[in-house]
């Protein structure tokens, strides 16, 4: 059970983020649970763990992925500076946490013909659409067409596409906007949804009071994946953010402008897509070249 210090340090620290970072509802969500989770294998002594309790909670972590270990140690290491800063605790004790590093591994894509599986199940769909059809259609070519993050997807406006105009405006992490380029296709497929959202609703995607959920947004394309022949555990609405990128990439697209096209801050993060062209085309290599099977053993 949580210490009762704990949980109101817990609350104090979120309230922080939320009031002086503008952390986004899923960040303060997963900085909870890190430390929810921290402060129970502690027995509810999270706030004035000392260097050996920080040890043991690492050997707990030991079964977990770098990049898992490297997320909770961040938001402990983050918290235990709040601590630090607020005059709760005397000391950091932010580093006794390890430090895995950041070996950041290539992101799941698909291939071109998966993505023309998709779409052609889509398109047998519309033979004789439902409004869902129609939606699914919409979610779709904007997920693949454009690179929208799920939540960008999903809370949309309902005047965010308009027929005479190529492209969007989209409020990203941070509150930052960008502009993002709209196909033909996908101003198509959005006005055939559109017609079927009354226009009282702020949102191109309504669901109940609010949009369509995240969880739902990634249960359909989840749907399509199996109808389509596709192993569903291969994609998620960010795996086809991650084939927009890796295949525009493969097209010629410079890369300073995918980074503007995806939101990112950092041209390192738009480069890790430089790296899977890279592994495709040593794969390809590897698998085709002459020599491959050319017997080195021989003098």
């Amino acid at each position: 059970m949580l210490d009762l210090a704990d949980r109101g340090l817990i609350d104090r620290f979120l309230e922080m983020l939320a009031a002086e970072s503008g952390a986004a509802a899923n960040t303060l969500a997963a900085y909870r649970s890190d430390l929810t989770l921290a402060s129970a294998v502690l027995g509810g002594r999270l706030a004035m763990a000392d260097a050996e309790a920080l040890t043991t909670l690492a050997r707990d972590w030991r079964a977990l992925s770098r990049s898992t270990v490297a997320r909770k140690s961040a938001a402990l290491r983050r918290f235990f500076a709040f601590l630090h800063e607020e005059g709760h605790r005397a000391d950091d004790a932010g580093a006794a946490l390890p430090r895995p590093g950041a070996a950041r591994g290539l992101p799941r894509t698909l291939s071109h013909g998966d993505i023309d599986r998709l779409f052609a199940t889509i398109a047998d769909r519309l033979a004789d659409p439902r409004p869902a059809d129609r939606r699914l259609a919409a979610l779709f070519e904007l997920l693949y067409g454009s690179g929208l993050r799920a939540t960008e997807l999903v809370s949309l406006p309902l005047a965010a596409v308009r027929p005479d105009r190529p492209y969007l405006f989209v409020k990203g992490k941070g509150d930052k906007e960008r502009l993002v380029p709209l196909s033909d296709r996908a101003r198509a497929a959005v006005a055939a949804w559109r017609a079927h959202v009354p226009d009282d609703q702020p949102f191109l995607f309504p669901s109940g009071r609010g949009h369509l959920s995240r969880v739902r947004l990634y249960q359909l394309v989840r749907e399509l994946a199996a109808e389509a022949g596709i192993a569903p555990d291969r994609i998620s609405p960010h795996v086809l953010r991650h084939a927009f990128a890796t295949h525009l990439l493969a097209g010629g697209a410079d890369l300073r402008a995918l980074q503007t096209m995806l939101g990112h801050a950092d041209i390192a993060t738009t480069e890790i897509y430089t790296h899977v062209e890279t592994a495709r085309l040593v794969e390809l290599v590897q698998s085709n070249h002459p020599l491959v099977d050319l017997d080195t053993t021989r003098s």
